[in-house]
């Protein structure tokens, strides 16, 4: 049987519990701790010193009638009768401040306050203080075991309501971050449960897809769509996809769709909740596109007949007239157009050869087994005259290998690689090396040349369509800036890679990489 003394500290506990459940503003939550810190044993008036995690040093947040001062004053851990409450996680009771040799009169002093009796017990959280709740002056004259005990139980329900505020706060923070990135994104998105129904979509979605998708089949009905709806809702990965509708006007999207698992151990590899999609409107892009590839198929096919007609009439010419006296200047110009239209014959050939490659649906390719040191053969063999006007060199290693791919392809990638090094290659020593050796499951094909190098920024670019490394770095702009693009879709359309070793004044290793055939 309870005591009315112990009914009446259970009852106001129970209360400072509802109330303290019932706040999740964190500074709302804070100045009602301290006018219930000082209710619950009757004190003057209280306040609350938290730990600051970073510094580890005790500071005001709240003192019920102190002067906005006292928020200035820190304590280390230890200092005063809150910092040893602090430093050893336990109550203490100080009827009479001034025997007390931790006591400090700083605070008085400053607030103009008198201080007689403290009774100040940690806010802990699993073991880890994270604050002082203290109540000063007992109203009838001395603390209490009996205020000790009750002040301890509601410093223990002070430390929970605190952590859940400061963890209300820290989710409410991240809603904002993620509403603001999620409202303010220029892609469009989409949030969808693992049904499929939309559960929230951006403006730039609702803009595209309209305001009354339910789910992502309807969001997308009436687009043609590769691959299928079945594929991307019930891919396990990353599905990128793309999306076409004709009617009323043609719009295309790209996107991607990934999927939003449960945690499992820390990490996202448990039950699917949902997916993310992600995907724009490229309708420009598009369109852009096939006009580019419409008018370098049309350029290079329209400069085929006149090239053809000035080279092989200056050829005609040249035989008609080196007979004949005193046409020697002649002769020579007509060689030089000879030489220049043959130069830009073969430029019209890597155009048309480029468009033609960009048209090519990846599954047309052949991957059959083929000898490599046929095709570097053949790709040096090509290049007889180039190497001769250049003066170059090529050296091959026969390695005896088999890969996967289209040998004439493969061919005509080695060819740019060998013709890039011959013509960057500087001094007299024009060399271009070429060999193969096996790595794992790959074979790789190298091209080495002597030239300048290419410096690091310019990587990333080389492979890009219509980039050339700055003249002033390499000496020479001849051609499309097309050789390299040409390599890079030609393998990759083959199953492989190819990468880049250079560095200014140390040459330039390019490495094409397909899988072996055995």
């Amino acid at each position: 049987m309870l005591s009315p003394e112990q009914a009446e500290s259970l009852e106001l506990l129970l209360e400072v519990g509802r109330l303290l459940s019932s706040k999740l503003e964190l500074s709302e939550l804070l100045r009602t701790i301290m006018e219930l810190a000082a209710r619950v044993v009757n004190a003057e008036t209280a306040s609350l010193l938290l730990v600051d995690e970073k510094t580890n040093e005790l500071y005001f947040d709240v003192a019920l009638g102190l002067p906005p001062d006292v928020a200035k004053i820190r304590l280390k851990m230890g200092q005063g009768i809150c910092g040893a409450v602090a430093a050893k996680n336990k109550p203490l009771i100080i009827n009479d401040v001034r025997k007390d040799p931790r006591w400090t009169q700083k605070v008085d002093k400053e607030s103009g306050f008198v201080t007689r009796s403290i009774l100040a017990a940690p806010v802990a959280l699993k073991g880890r203080c994270i604050g002082v709740v203290e109540a000063i002056n007992h109203k009838d004259g001395e603390f209490s075991f009996k205020d000790l005990r009750v002040f301890e139980a509601f410093a223990s329900q002070a430390a929970v309501a605190i952590e859940n505020a400061r963890l209300f706060a820290s989710l409410q923070e991240e809603k904002f971050k993620l509403s603001t990135v999620f409202e303010e994104m220029k892609d469009a998105a989409l949030l969808t449960d693992e049904q499929g129904r939309v559960l929230l979509a951006n403006p730039a979605a609702r803009l595209l897809l309209g305001e009354d998708a339910g789910s992502l089949a309807d969001a997308v009905r009436g687009y043609a769509l590769s691959p299928s709806i079945e594929e991307i809702t019930r891919g396990e990965g990353l599905v990128r996809f793309e999306a076409v509708r004709e009617q009323p006007k043609k719009l295309v999207l790209a996107g991607a769709s990934s999927v939003v698992r449960d945690l499992a151990g820390g990490q996202a590899s448990g039950k699917v909740r949902g997916r993310v999609v992600l995907f724009r409107d490229v309708t420009e892009e598009k369109h852009e596109e096939g006009l580019k590839r419409s008018f370098l198929s049309l350029i290079s096919h329209k400069l085929k007949t006149p090239l053809a007609s000035v080279t092989g009439y200056s050829q005609l010419l040249i035989t008609d007239l080196s007979s004949k006296p005193g046409t020697e200047f002649t002769v020579k110009a007509l060689r030089t157009i000879e030489a220049q239209g043959q130069k830009l014959t073969g430029l019209v050939e890597k155009l048309l050869n480029y468009t033609i490659l960009e048209r090519i649906d990846d599954t047309e390719f052949s991957r059959k087994p083929f000898e490599v040191d046929n095709a570097v053969k053949e790709a040096v063999d090509g290049l007889g005259a180039f190497l001769s006007e250049r003066k170059a060199v090529a050296e091959v290693r026969p390695s005896g290998l088999r890969a996967l791919g289209d040998q004439t392809l493969v061919r005509d990638a080695l060819k740019n690689l060998i013709e890039n090094g011959a013509k960057f290659a500087a001094g007299p020593d024009n060399k271009v090396a070429v060999w193969a050796e096996r790595r794992g499951a790959d074979v790789e094909i190298h091209v080495r040349d002597s030239g300048p190098g290419i410096p690091p920024e310019e990587h990333a670019r080389v492979f890009a369509r219509f980039h050339q490394v700055e003249a002033s770095f390499t000496g020479q702009t001849e051609g499309w800036g097309l050789g390299l693009s040409f390599v890079k879709k030609v393998i990759e359309k083959l199953g492989g890679s190819v990468r880049l070793q250079s560095a200014p004044g140390a040459g330039s290793t390019f490495t094409v990489s397909l899988p072996a055939a055995d």
